[in-house]
């Protein structure tokens, strides 16, 4: 998700945010950028595409994710449930 905001999600001169948390069972990335108008959506890149597939990945990966607009910018988020997690 971060390699995506430095191409998809900057803009000059504007930064990128990225959070971690782990709960009890579940480990949380989120990546905040100003580019709201440039939400995530996920297609299937044929095999000579350089590029396109981070969300595919992020898809694979996670239970959850989802992609929020705010007053400036977007969230994307993913958690990803920890068998056993913090409370075993």
């Amino acid at each position: 998700m971060c390699t995506n905001a430095l191409p998809h999600g900057c803009l000059r001169d504007r930064l990128f945010r990225v959070e971690t948390s782990l709960t009890g069972n579940a480990l949380r990335v989120a990546v905040t950028d100003p580019r709201g108008e440039r939400l995530p959506h996920p297609h299937t890149p044929v095999a000579d595409d350089q590029f396109g597939r981070g969300l595919l990945i992020v898809r694979t990966l996670a239970n959850r994710w989802a992609a929020e607009k705010l007053t400036v910018g977007k969230t994307v988020w993913a958690e990803m449930d920890m068998p056993g997690g913090l409370d075993a």
